[in-house]
């Protein structure tokens, strides 16, 4: 079992343990999968999967320790029209879920106050469908554009000054999606990828004093690229880009987060056919950007009553890393 454990501290000394746990997480899945060819344009693949999880618990407050388990069948349906003009259209839907955080799971009392919570739902349910095209119409060129819609039965917010986990609202996340790939010549290939999303809450605060139904932390546009190089008498580079766009970090969206560019780069060489060096470097401009971001409330030494304001996890600073691979 793994240790997972909050604590108070001050200048990363230990000052007391908010709640300490040993966490064990343990599941499985089967999947199966049935296509067919209806016609010569028209192809179905249906798929159906069962996933089992179980919860181990060991709390410093027996009140928090427990064992449960959980199983969800998914079902997955596809439909693809085509090709046409070296085009296809195609439909997917499926059932599915996310799992809880195994604390919440088997917690029934708030490690803070002391006061009885409930326990959340193991998994929780999710319903989700996309329809889009993909086409190799123009040479040397793959794009495919897709629409999707995403809902969910309870997002979860783990609160990590309380060290308890809330299961919140319903939810409905859509948006459009465009991949485009592009090979001019053998050994150069270029990638781009772009990401628009609109996420809300569905169902209403239980907390009348709550307004609005944005989803905090939840990003709305995403972009990322990539240029390669490879099979270069055993030599491959890559440069890659990712774009974080401001997203709400309050329900209002009164409050968001600023946006973040970050660039990496990779070089491999195939030493021998079982053998590779890789360099990596991270953050290569070494820019100063927030990894993440929330809004609440906390109080410095210098103020006098606690204050809400943005705290942000910074990106790393530029890093290097040097790996070897065998295969066998």
């Amino acid at each position: 079992m793994e240790r997972v454990a909050l604590y108070h501290t001050e200048a990363r000394r230990r000052l007391e343990t908010v709640r300490r746990d040993f966490v064990r997480e343990t599941s499985g899945a089967l999947f199966a999968e049935a296509q067919a060819r209806v016609t010569p344009w028209l192809r179905a693949i249906a798929g159906l999967r069962y996933d089992q999880y179980f919860f181990d618990v060991e709390s410093d407050d027996p009140a928090n320790s427990g064992r449960d388990d959980a199983g969800r069948l998914s079902p997955k349906a596809s439909v693809i029209l085509g090709p046409w003009a070296r085009t296809e259209l195609f439909a997917n839907f499926g059932l599915g879920f996310h799992s809880n955080d195994a604390r919440g799971v088997t917690t029934t009392v708030d490690p803070g106050t002391g006061s009885a919570v409930s326990r959340v739902t193991p998994l929780a349910g999710t319903r989700g469908a996309e329809a889009g095209l993909r086409t190799e119409i123009v040479p040397a060129v793959q794009t495919s554009v897709s629409l999707w819609r995403l809902d969910l039965d309870s997002e979860l917010v783990f609160t990590g000054d309380a060290g308890r986990t809330e299961p919140s609202r319903a939810s409905r996340r859509q948006g459009v999606e465009l991949s485009v790939r592009w090979r001019p010549i053998r050994w150069l290939v270029f990638d781009a990828d772009l990401a628009w999303s609109r996420a809300r809450f569905t169902s209403r605060d239980p907390d009348p004093a709550v307004t609005g139904d944005h989803i905090p932390g939840a990003i709305e546009t995403a972009a990322s690229a990539s240029a390669t190089l490879r099979d270069l008498g055993g030599w491959t580079a890559s440069v890659y880009t990712r774009y974080f766009g401001p997203r709400p970090l309050v329900v209002d969206d009164s409050v968001r987060s600023s946006a973040s560019t970050i660039f990496n780069a990779q070089a491999a060489y195939a030493i021998t056919q079982w053998a590779r060096l890789t360099l990596e470097i991270f953050n290569l401009l070494n820019v100063q950007v927030d990894d993440i971001a929330y809004f609440y409330k906390s109080r410095l030494p210098d103020e006098p009553v606690p204050r809400a304001d943005v705290h942000f996890h910074p990106a790393e600073s530029r890093s290097v890393r040097i790996t070897t691979v065998f295969s066998f």
